[in-house]
């Protein structure tokens, strides 16, 4: 494997450290399966792309990316707390209506961003390369996302939503409004996974439809193999563990894909198209993997 593929594969895993954990705050604090992030990935990168084009600054663009991604996400709360929708149909609801509302967004299946300014713009400006100005920024953006869910789960908001994710009954009990709880940590999950779209948009110098596909899955593939390999209790003291071991899992899910994609055995080779089925099989080993080590053990 090349030091290019190395570097993109760090730098992709960065870019997708905010959206891997807006999924774990669904999937391991709330308990709540969230397919929405295959929609509101698309989403923020639409809006944000769209506010670029209209003269925006590169970062303020993400702000209006973040709140669409909360609103989309408030959607799919709501569907399930105030409707009783299960948590998964509504989600799938709400993924759908997303994709011809970011279709609507953008005027077209995707916008090109070239000759705009993007984040990381300013650091090549200032004589760094693309190929670390961008890994710089992003992973500047993933401990920022980091710190600022570690202090936010601190909190006694925070709390009681980790308390509903692993008590509902319990905390419903004591007073807390278990909707508003679901609808806020679903809401901002996908404000995360918005603004990880949007910082991809810039990534990549355009925002297209259909780059949501298969999120819900490398979201989950980068927090079981953060947790596997780095730690996977989540709650209490822990969670500042957690989300170091999210945004490494991420990294080296990224990583192990542009390992694999490199493989050739004679005449065998991954291809591209083989991406779903390497990450299936990284997500099994990584699932198995804390098994085989019980049985070795005993």
């Amino acid at each position: 494997m090349t030091w290019y593929a190395v570097s993109g594969a760090i730098e992709q895993g960065l870019v997708y450290g905010m959206m891997s954990l807006g999924v774990f705050m669904t999937f391991r604090l709330l308990d709540f399966p969230d397919l929405t992030v295959d929609g509101s990935l698309p989403l923020g990168a639409a809006v944000g792309s769209v506010c670029l084009a209209q003269g925006m600054p590169p970062f303020l663009a993400l702000i209006p990316a973040a709140f669409a991604g909360f609103l989309a996400g408030s959607v799919t709360g709501i569907l399930n707390t105030k409707f009783n929708i299960l948590h998964l149909l509504a989600s799938i609801l709400t993924m759908t209506a997303l994709y011809s509302v970011n279709i609507r967004i953008m005027g077209g299946p995707n916008l090109p961003l070239l000759g705009l300014p993007f984040v990381f713009s300013p650091l090549i400006e200032m004589g760094i390369t693309p190929f670390l100005a961008s890994p710089i920024v992003f992973g500047g953006f993933a401990m920022v996302a980091g710190a600022l869910l570690f202090w936010f789960m601190q909190t006694e908001t925070g709390q009681a939503l980790i308390a509903t994710g692993d008590n509902p009954k319990m905390i419903k009990s004591m007073g807390v409004n278990t909707h508003s709880m679901i609808i806020l940590g679903v809401g901002l999950s996908n404000a995360m996974v918005a603004v990880s779209g949007a910082l991809i948009a810039q990534n990549q110098g355009a925002a297209d439809v259909n780059m949501g596909v298969g999120t819900i899955v490398a979201g989950l593939a980068s927090i079981v193999v953060g947790e596997t390999l780095f730690g996977s209790r989540a709650g209490g003291s822990s969670v500042g563990r957690c989300v170091v071991a999210v945004v490494l899992g991420s990294v080296v899910y990224r990583l192990a894909i542009a390992f694999a994609l490199g493989i050739k055995v004679g005449e065998f080779s991954f291809q591209p198209s083989d991406l779903n089925l390497i990450t299936s099989i990284l997500v099994v080993f990584a699932l198995i993997l804390p098994q085989l080590q019980k049985r070795l053990r005993k």
